[in-house]
């Protein structure tokens, strides 16, 4: 978002297999006035990210088929979202010391559900002020 008090439509994408997960959080940035993708799985949420190049991304890490990290991974390697900022939201509280470390290695915020609603809407502006290289 540009600093010189000029607004413009952040492009937010949510990745997660639970559609309750997606629906609230996709209404809940949309009330904040960003423009929102959801996506049910990995590979659905990696087409999303290639379409519309989100300025940041909000996934969960235990996905069927691929996890968060695999996600990260893949993402990272598209041309443009490279630096777009990662929140990880999950209620698994046993991460051990590796996957934390690439948590935070891949440039990715970790947070723990439940989310309420003024955290959801800090966390989108924690992450939309991060810049982000084109």
């Amino acid at each position: 978002m540009p600093s010189d008090g000029v607004a413009t439509t952040a492009r937010i994408l949510i990745v997660d297999d639970d559609a309750s997960v997606t629906d609230w959080f996709s209404r809940t940035m949309r009330l904040e006035g960003h423009e929102v993708w959801a996506a049910r799985s990995a590979d659905e949420g990696l087409g999303l990210a290639r379409a519309h190049r989100p300025h940041a991304v909000i996934l969960d890490l235990r996905m069927p088929l691929a996890n968060g990290l695999r996600f990260l991974r893949a993402i990272r390697a598209i041309p443009g979202l490279l630096t777009a900022p990662f929140a990880i939201v999950t209620s698994d509280y046993a991460q051990d010391e590796a996957q934390t470390a690439e948590i935070g290695a891949l440039g990715a915020e970790l947070r723990y559900r439940p989310l309420w609603l003024n955290e959801l809407a800090a966390l989108a502006h924690e992450l939309l002020a991060v810049p982000v290289q084109s």
